[in-house]
């Protein structure tokens, strides 16, 4: 009953599965302009938060024109942080990770484009500029992500 009734409130699939479990765990999709500044570090934050917690959900990041690479004040600013970085590259945000999700946040970007009716989708924009004060930026994304886990978590209950 309990499984059911967080299924349902959160309206969360099953499409990502942790490192070593045989379970699979719901996601959010967060979404950035580039894919390599707020999305990674909105991604990074949530995924360190929710262990903490010790729930079952996972975030990803991803971008609706994603850049080259990394930024690297992001980059330097979760290890600062005392997060690990992503590798690799960022990553277009696909219409099948956002169904797949159930839940998106933008984070200063629309989403129009790749959302189909029925994914949620909050929207994130008031957060500033990474490359202007990431320290600023951080520390609105955590605030957010603080809420939104408050909110999962509950839903858990």
């Amino acid at each position: 009953m309990k499984k059911r009734i967080c299924s349902i409130i959160l309206g969360l699939t099953a499409a990502a599965v942790h490192a070593g479990d045989d379970k699979a765990s719901p996601t959010v999709v967060f979404v950035c302009e580039h894919g390599a500044a707020k999305s990674i570090v909105a991604a990074a934050h949530f995924n360190h938060l929710a262990r903490e917690r010790g729930l079952a959900v996972r975030a990803i990041a991803r971008g609706t024109v994603p850049d080259e690479r990394m930024a690297p004040v992001a980059m330097k600013g979760l290890v600062a942080d005392g997060l690990k970085a992503p590798e690799g590259k960022p990553e277009l945000v696909r219409p099948e990770e956002l169904a797949g999700a159930g839940r998106a946040v933008a984070l200063g970007c629309d989403l129009s484009r790749v959302t189909r009716t029925g994914v949620r989708v909050d929207r994130w924009d008031e957060i500033p500029p990474m490359s202007a004060d990431y320290a600023a930026a951080r520390d609105a994304i955590i605030k957010r992500v603080k809420a939104l886990l408050d909110e999962l978590e509950a839903a858990q209950r």
